[in-house]
């Protein structure tokens, strides 16, 4: 891939269905680094309101949708706790509609509301 959008374009586009062209890119996030040490720039964008995801069945187990103002509202954001190779870890977590948002994907929607929201 050519840049972080082009990658995050494509992905969408294999994982759910989403023409790149349909895209109206909104910006890039700083990267997040997981426990894992992957590196990960998250790409903001709009979708039709339209859209119908074609999700594969081999990459996605659900696709759901969650407002925005849910996402940025931090008392939605909580902190869940497992045990991982002996070691209590703790991650953000949102649930919502029956879902649960958790782990790099709350995370960086944690730290996406704090680059809007902090001065």
């Amino acid at each position: 891939d050519v840049d972080e959008v082009a990658a995050a374009l494509r992905e969408a586009e294999e994982e759910v269905g989403v023409r790149p062209s349909d895209v109206d890119v909104l910006g890039r996030g700083a990267p997040y680094v997981t426990g894992t040490r992957f590196r990960i720039t998250p790409v903001v964008g709009l979708l039709p309101s339209d859209f119908e995801p074609t999700p594969d069945p081999t990459e996605v187990a659900d696709v759901f949708e969650t407002p925005l103002d849910f996402l940025m509202n931090i008392a939605n954001h909580q902190v869940g706790r497992a045990v991982y190779r002996g070691k209590e870890r703790q991650f953000y977590e949102m649930p919502h509609g029956g879902f649960r948002i958790w782990g790099v994907t709350a995370g960086i929607i944690r730290k996406l509301y704090h680059t809007v929201y902090d001065d």
